[in-house]
């Protein structure tokens, strides 16, 4: 997009725009140091950014909620639900309504089974989530680091791979804080970033994968190869409504897919029109988030053509010890009765 090349540097566009910058930052900063943070009974992680637009948090949640889980965990979900048309909380299951649950929340809810609740007061989707399910033990919120409403006992904040761009704050920059911010957080995660951070924070790596292919229509799985060899001298298109869909077009590259048509839908794509009803292909590659909303359209859903990519992101084992030994002192201090 225009906008990001444009914040990633500090060229005219930003120097124009940087008066406007200082206003937002001196109302962020006031909202942060004015804000009184709710305690819920659990311990509380967060995974957010500081970079506006898609990092790759909700894929980090998903492998941080799955890996807390095998630690003996019972993790817990909350989201604002972005782009939902609903007020107010409400607890997300598989079969929910995307619209009343936004995309992401409602990929969390398939792909892990764990409960999820959405809210834009995430202290009220946290308490509506121990209300219905009591056994949960720990809360992740999917973004949130600029919610401060939200006491929270472990910060983590995904770097994507638009870096920090050009280090400054809105209009004349990309960053919801500026850079300082990310000294004060327990851990960074890059996620397919070479992005160099003047920080001393702990750093870790997070590794993405495709995985088996989805039939929309039937619920037919196959292995990328598998799809690749049965389609063999077929046309193959893809289609990403995500924050950078080159990321998911190159990876399917990299597995032998060439698409002669990539459909870049924007983030969050309503799909309220079919972007496939006229596209000329035999095969169109989907992403899974893309595919909690096209799997409540009939027309889209009935389309055979149509394949959904498994994505997952892999994150470091060191990565869940440091967010595990964390959670479990403050729960030992709950325990106690102290704050």
């Amino acid at each position: 997009m225009l906008l990001h090349r444009q914040w990633a540097k500090k060229g005219l566009f930003a120097l124009l725009l940087s008066p406007f910058s200082f206003v937002f930052l001196c109302v962020s900063r006031y909202r942060a140091m004015h804000a009184q943070p709710e305690r819920l009974p659990v311990p509380v992680v967060v995974v957010g950014n500081i970079y506006v637009g898609g990092t790759g948090k909700t894929p980090v949640t998903i492998a941080l909620a799955r890996g807390l889980r095998k630690m003996g965990w019972h993790p817990g979900v909350i989201s604002r639900g972005y782009g939902r048309k609903a007020d107010g909380v409400k607890l997300v299951g598989p079969n929910t309504d995307s619209s009343s649950s936004g995309d992401e929340p409602l990929l969390i809810a398939r792909k892990t089974g764990l409960p999820v609740a959405v809210g834009r007061d995430r202290v009220e989707a946290g308490r509506l989530l121990l209300k219905s399910s009591p056994e949960i033990d720990i809360i992740i919120s999917d973004d949130g680091l600029q919610h401060y409403a939200l006491r929270r006992d472990v910060e983590l904040c995904v770097i994507g791979a638009h870096g920090i761009g050009n280090g400054w704050v809105p209009p004349a920059g990309p960053l919801r804080e500026p850079p300082s911010r990310l000294d004060s957080v327990d851990a960074i995660v890059l996620n397919a970033t070479s992005a160099i951070l003047e920080t001393r924070t702990p750093r870790f790596a997070a590794s993405s994968t495709l995985g088996r292919c989805t039939q929309l229509s039937t619920g037919k799985e196959l292995t990328l190869e598998a799809l690749r060899g049965q389609l063999e001298g077929k046309t193959f298109a893809a289609a990403a409504g995500i924050a950078v869909p080159t990321r998911f077009f190159a990876m399917l590259r990299a597995r032998g897919f060439i698409c002669e048509k990539t459909l870049e839908l924007g983030d969050h794509f309503s799909f309220e029109s079919n972007p496939f009803k006229d596209l000329d292909a035999d095969c169109i590659l989907i992403t899974e988030k893309d595919a909690v909303k096209c799997r409540q359209i009939r027309e889209i859903a009935s389309d055979p053509r149509i394949w959904v990519a498994g994505y997952d992101i892999v994150i470091e084992d060191y990565l869940l010890e440091l967010v595990d030994q964390k959670a479990r002192r403050v729960k030992s201090r709950m325990e106690k009765g102290k704050p």
